[in-house]
């Protein structure tokens, strides 16, 4: 079906009060900054219920850009024609004769109450002409071709399909955070599901040379390449991280190693953040899926802490993280094999209860300050954009 506009619906910012009108300027803006590269060919129209985009071409192949933009909940590829009825009658004609099907149902919508036909009428009409000038037939429960029709005050929209959105809040509409970014399959679906609710992530990787390699960076900007398809600027920083975790292997009680770690990385994390501004951090933690993954363990880590701690992932196994990993093109790269931090040193038999006091006793026995000061003072920053 030819098509000149496309509908954009809001979906959940429509449930939204006095704030709703600040949701859909942001999610207009975030449009705007995807499809900039074609802000010569199409108009942007910004209502209280809808976004419209007017094509100066018909059929512009905009679907997988705008597929990925959250705070969209659908949007359809309409074409718009003046709403004399005869010439809704022609265009359905016309329009339908372009899709493949044997049956069909049509479905209008009177939004300007003082168009002289209401919706039953509209349904009845158009009907009538395509069962007489062509072989379709009706099937109101299951059709082939769904054939919607709304007349609004500025003419008709005529469609045949509705494509699903991401849906969310627009981007950076939400605050913004502080994302623990590893090399595996967890922290990217969480980022993915945390940027779909229209929070901004900055992402922050700890780095163990000469333990890892190159690979797990280079790993981790092809990752952040894909989700710079959701947000538009992504800011990396990667903190050196070697001599904290050579002190705590060398310091720590048996099984305490991986508790120790998390904790200092929790540390750097909180006051990264707070030196950037952000109040937040999140990670792709799920409940019980290793050790530092207990409720216990997660109650003694998060003590040297007083951040907000968003585990997207908490409630999800592992088979639900890799089937939204596959969708979102993330898995293959996840799984390439280049070890991060967390893995370059095994520990036999990993506190699953850890105890508070056992960790501050282990904290004492080396200066980790100043391992601190030194690993936030000498971090790398690199940007990823599309």
């Amino acid at each position: 079906m030819d098509y000149n506009v496309i509908i954009i619906r809001f979906g959940e910012l429509s449930t939204k009060g006095k704030n709703k009108k600040d949701f859909i300027t942001r999610l207009a803006r975030s449009i705007r900054h995807h499809l900039v590269e074609y802000k010569d060919e199409l108009e942007i129209d910004v209502r209280h219920d809808h976004i419209y985009i007017n094509l100066k071409e018909k059929n512009m192949d905009l679907v997988e850009i705008l597929k990925n933009i959250q705070g969209m909940y659908s949007f359809s590829l309409a074409l718009k024609v003046d709403a004399d009825i005869d010439n809704i009658l022609n265009t359905c004609l016309e329009q339908i004769q372009l899709e493949e099907g044997k049956t069909f149902k049509v479905h209008a919508r009177r939004i300007d109450k003082s168009y002289p036909y209401i919706s039953d009428d509209i349904n009845r009409m158009v009907a009538s002409k395509l069962l007489k000038n062509t072989s379709l037939k009706v099937d109101v429960h299951n059709p082939d071709i769904l054939l919607s029709i709304e007349i609004r005050d500025d003419g008709a929209y005529i469609f045949t399909q509705t494509i699903k959105g991401i849906g969310g809040y627009p981007e950076g509409s939400i605050g913004r955070c502080l994302m623990m970014l590893s090399g595996g399959i967890d922290s990217p679906v969480a980022s993915y599901l945390l940027i779909k609710r229209g929070v901004e992530l900055s992402f922050i990787h700890f780095a163990s040379p000469p333990y890892t390699n190159s690979g797990v960076i280079n790993k981790l900007e092809d990752i952040l390449n894909i989700l710079s398809d959701y947000q538009a600027k992504i800011n990396l920083y990667i903190i050196p991280f070697t001599k904290i975790q050579e002190k705590i292997y060398d310091v720590s009680y048996p099984g305490y190693q991986v508790t120790i770690m998390r904790r200092m990385m929790y540390r750097i994390a909180s006051e990264f953040a707070k030196r950037k501004h952000i109040y937040s951090l999140a990670n792709g933690e799920s409940i019980g899926q290793v050790a530092s993954q207990t409720l216990e363990s997660m109650y003694v880590i998060n003590k040297v802490t007083n951040f907000p701690i968003i585990r997207p992932l908490a409630t999800y196994d592992k088979v639900e993280v890799i089937k939204i990993a596959k969708e979102i093109n993330t898995y293959d790269i996840s799984i390439r094999p280049f070890e991060d931090c967390c893995t370059i040193f095994p520990v036999l038999n990993p506190k699953t209860a850890p105890k508070e006091s056992e960790c501050l006793a282990i904290e004492e026995l080396a200066d980790f300050d100043s391992l601190i000061e030194e690993a936030l003072s000498s971090y790398e920053h690199r940007i990823i954009k599309k």
